[in-house]
């Protein structure tokens, strides 16, 4: 496999240190009649026994089957998702990703089993967040709907198909992925739910950015916590893609993000890891 081709390619954005995280690899977190089906933690370095650390779970859409045929690798063997599990450790958090057959049901097995394991996994049961991307964005968004978590950071994803809208159920159907929020809309998420939202100016895929739209639009209008980036010159997967200033700006913020709402405040300041000293980013909107 080419070293450019996707399922190697890393988050643009480095953490010094980062690659030094600490992974506990296949944790068998459910069990099949097809076998085990497990996942990775990544912890800071100079995690230890003491206090639990909070947790983001990356949310994967799409079966590994279909996920491995698409892009010639399982979600949490793909550079991303390893680069990104390395950020959230390098910002004092932890990073869960895993394998799936079965994207919603086994997205559940896996936040009951972090749950009921947080305290062999030295993770706060009480501060999981979630991070998704393009088409995993529906499948977080509901988790995000049903189970009580903290926060989602949402990547250049497709959303919900508010008022008649019926982009993103078509998309689902044409690349495969999971969207169980058929008739749902924002006031089936928690009112005081905050989201970090992130647009791509330039993107490419049918519908995408309609969705992104219409689901700001009506949560400003009920006046949600959400933040939203539109970054004007970014396409999609601009987190692997483009490497620049910008691209770098808005990774950071949404590590930014996640640690300020689910890090306690009292403990942000102590275990805050030194952050990575880089010029401004010029022309975000």
């Amino acid at each position: 496999m080419p070293d450019d081709h996707i399922s190697r390619k890393r988050a643009v954005y480095r953490i010094a240190g980062m690659e030094h995280a600490l992974v506990l690899k296949d944790v068998v977190y459910r069990t099949t009649d097809a076998g085990p089906l497990t996942l990775d933690v990544y912890s800071p370095a100079d995690a230890g026994e003491g206090v639990p650390r909070p947790a983001v779970v990356l949310v994967t859409g799409y079966s590994d089957a279909g996920f491995e045929k698409m892009l010639g690798a399982r979600f949490k063997e793909m550079a991303m998702s390893v680069s990104w599990g390395q950020l959230i450790a390098a910002s004092g958090l932890v990073a869960i990703a895993y394998e799936n057959r079965e994207p919603a049901v086994d997205l559940d097995a896996l936040l009951l089993y972090v749950r009921e394991n947080a305290a062999s996994l030295n993770i706060d049961a009480d501060r999981i967040g979630l991070w998704a991307c393009s088409g995993h964005v529906p499948l977080a968004l509901s988790a995000l709907m049903r189970l009580r978590l903290r926060c989602g950071a949402l990547l250049y994803g497709y959303m919900l198909d508010l008022d008649g809208a019926t982009g993103v159920e078509e998309s689902a159907q044409m690349f495969r992925f999971a969207n169980p929020n058929s008739g749902r809309t924002l006031d089936d998420l928690p009112a005081d739910l905050a989201l970090f939202i992130v647009r791509a100016g330039q993107e490419q895929f049918p519908h995408l950015n309609n969705s992104i739209d219409r689901f700001v639009a009506k949560a400003l209008a009920l006046n949600r916590p959400i933040t939203v980036v539109n970054y004007a010159t970014g396409t999609h997967s601009f987190d692997l893609l483009q490497d620049c200033e910008d691209s770098r700006a808005i990774i950071r913020q949404s590590l930014e993000f996640l640690r300020a709402q689910l890090t306690p405040r009292g403990l942000r300041s102590a275990d805050a890891p030194s952050r990575p000293r880089e010029r401004p980013a010029r022309g975000i909107h």
